[in-house]
């Protein structure tokens, strides 16, 4: 290679490693589009059905609290409440939080007792895109109980570009 007016050894050895990485990667085929792995509805489908084997979900008893318009998918704040006494004979064992296009369709699962006091959950999630997002809860007596939220994300987590 020929130095051109002004360069130097550290320019050479810079640009030298970049032809030389990007000659790498393209031998390797890693040029190729990489698109981010997302759930499906039908997985999301088949983590809940993991959950709740043949039981059917009910809706009603459970409060998903959303917002329906997300400016960024990076921290959505999510509250999941059971209208539940918590007794020892009458009480929620598990919240469970679903998505249909993030990575992972099954987002948390937390199990709960009578002594929980209240069958509430709060967190931060993540949002890929515009999706839906269900709630689960399992109640004591075994029946499943949800609730659903559309939500619009203008600005999309969960996605690696180059």
């Amino acid at each position: 290679m020929t130095h051109g007016p002004g360069s130097t050894r550290r320019r050479f050895l810079t640009d030298a490693a970049a032809v030389g990485t990007a000659l790498a990667v393209a031998d390797l085929g890693l040029l190729a589009t990489i698109t981010p792995a997302a759930a499906t509805p039908e997985a999301m489908r088949t983590a809940i059905r993991n959950v709740v084997g043949e039981a059917p979900v009910q809706t009603g008893k459970v409060k998903l609290d959303l917002p329906p318009l997300v400016e960024s998918g990076n921290v959505v704040s999510v509250t999941v409440s059971v209208d539940s006494p918590m007794t020892a004979n009458d009480h929620v064992k598990a919240i469970h939080l679903f998505n249909e296009k993030n990575p992972l369709p099954n987002v948390i699962g937390v199990r709960l007792g009578p002594r929980a006091g209240r069958a509430s959950l709060t967190t931060r999630i993540r949002l890929a895109d515009s999706q839906t997002v269900i709630a689960i809860a399992e109640l004591s007596d075994g029946s499943f109980w949800s609730d659903s939220v559309s939500v619009i994300v203008t600005l999309p987590a969960c996605v690696e570009t180059l």
